[in-house]
């Protein structure tokens, strides 16, 4: 009959009425395509893009820097934070049950107490109890503050997969850069060597008076322009593996590099609707679960406005011999229920009821900010890959008319028709765009990567698998995925 009771109440707590709105997902305006969609884009979103490059050390370093960032590792340790806080919220769903046993041994002055007949004034106390706690959630509080509780659980593990999504895009652009910068000291200690071997002619020549102190100079004033371009771009190359050793949870260290940049193969554009980054990206499904979680807090905020109703109950034995402590005459037991209702607060339940709305609606606003920053960060990556793409071809061709310019210039100036000014100044167009070419050769290599991480994609489930700090829950507590497919406002 007891059991029948409890269930009776369980099933009364966990089918009670639930206050506030149930989440709906707002309705979001997203465009039908991207702007500045690929022709022959195709659908690779959801592909370890990374290998389409075709250079093992990148392979390894984002291996490295997904098992060792310490940034994965702080974004994981956020994810069991919110799982314990889940775990905590979630129990006040159920009744909390506790076990004490007390020992005691006390004088007290005679005359001052009545004591029982045969006790003296020395005397033991021992009592072993089972007590028993249960707020019912008739009016959802408890279930609305689980909902929310759940909502920052998966709130906070898809921030964790947001920072590997940043994580692999940030290595990937950072190798980029360095090859990059690579292939300029290539060029720039090249047009030194060049350079220095002028100045030796030149040289030369002035002591045999063939050219003048002014030419001689000249020379001599672009070798060591050229000379001082290569301390700058060492110093980037540092810079930039110390900024990498970082992502791969190292201290700082030279980077290993299997290619150079005219090597690398250049990934194939994804494809994709706009409508599909709601579902692809971290970001924007982290911030619909912070909605979702302010929106529970309503409705746990109104239902402070209703009663709130708990038992207890207690049961054990106390007797001053220990050996008659479980005998029937040491029993003890009570159980109670209360029932509090606010009457006058002062405007406090509805300051916090207007509050969680005002919450609510900034995670609202948040939401669909992150969705039009989402469409725009789509946008500049394709466009800037697209433009990129054919600056570069420009470039190309300025390159090599530049270089054609340089060999006729000195070609005159060594036949006597020009002056060496030309030369220089070919010479120095030469190596200036030789470093831009390279330079935007980068740029279309980090905008493609740009694109893969602004379009999301089942990518980064598979990098989520390459991390140290990954785990297979089993459970809806130690599952998120398996926690959010029960409805919103449903009991776990």
């Amino acid at each position: 009959m007891r059991a029948s009771a409890f269930s009776l109440l369980v099933v009364l707590a966990l089918s009670g009425c639930l206050l506030g709105p149930d989440y709906q997902r707002p309705v979001v305006d997203t465009p039908p395509a991207f702007r500045f969609a690929e022709s022959d884009a195709k659908d690779l979103v959801n592909t370890a893009w990374w290998e389409q490059f075709q250079d093992p050390a990148l392979n390894e370093l984002i291996a490295t820097a997904l098992a060792d960032n310490l940034d994965v590792k702080t974004a994981a340790a956020r994810v069991e934070q919110f799982r314990g806080q889940f775990v905590t919220t979630r129990s006040q769903l159920f009744p909390q049950v506790a076990a004490g046993i007390n020992a005691q041994r006390q004088r007290v002055p005679l005359g001052t107490t009545d004591l029982p007949p045969g006790v003296g004034s020395v005397f033991n106390q021992y009592q072993a109890t089972l007590s028993a706690s249960w707020e019912i959630d008739f009016f959802g509080k408890l279930r609305r503050q689980t909902e929310a509780a759940r909502a920052n659980l998966l709130a906070s593990e898809e921030g964790r997969r947001a920072t590997i999504l940043t994580l692999v895009a940030s290595v990937a652009s950072s190798y980029v850069n360095l090859l990059s910068l690579d292939r300029q000291l290539d060029i720039a200690k090249s047009t030194v060597a060049s350079r220095a071997a002028s100045v030796s002619v030149f040289q030369l020549r002035f002591t045999g008076g063939e050219v003048s102190q002014m030419e001689l100079a000249q020379s001599q004033s672009e070798y060591q322009a050229s000379l001082a371009s290569i301390p700058q771009i060492e110093l980037q190359i540092a810079q930039q593996e110390d900024a990498l050793s970082i992502l791969l949870g190292h201290n700082p260290e030279v980077i290993v590099r299997d290619r150079e940049l005219d090597d690398l193969a250049l990934p194939a554009v994804p494809a994709g609707l706009p409508s599909e980054l709601l579902e692809r990206r971290p970001d924007l499904r982290q911030a619909e679960q912070d909605l979702v979680a302010a929106n529970a807090l309503i409705g746990a905020a109104r239902a402070l406005y209703f009663p709130s109703i708990s038992l207890t109950g207690l049961f054990g034995s106390a007797s001053g011999q220990f050996s008659s402590l479980f005998t029937g005459p040491a029993r003890v037991w009570s159980y109670a229920g209360a029932v509090t209702l606010p009457i006058f607060t002062a405007g406090s339940i509805g300051g916090q009821v207007k509050q969680a709305e005002a919450q609510q609606q900034q995670a609202l606003f948040q939401y669909q900010k992150a969705i039009q920053v989402a469409f725009q960060e789509v946008a500049d990556a394709l466009i800037s890959l697209q433009k990129t793409r054919e600056q570069l071809v420009v470039q190309g061709n300025q390159v090599d008319a530049l270089r054609t310019y340089a060999r006729l210039a000195r070609l005159r100036f060594e036949g006597g028709y020009t002056s060496y000014i030309e030369v220089l100044d070919a010479e120095r167009s030469l190596f200036n765009a030789q470093l831009s070419y390279a330079q935007t050769q980068g740029t279309v290599f980090t905008s493609t990567v740009s694109l893969y991480k602004a379009m999301g994609g089942g990518w980064v489930t598979d990098a989520e698998r390459m991390t140290s700090t990954s785990y297979d829950g089993t459970t809806a507590m130690a599952n998120p995925a398996a926690a959010a497919s029960q409805p919103a406002g449903a009991a776990p």
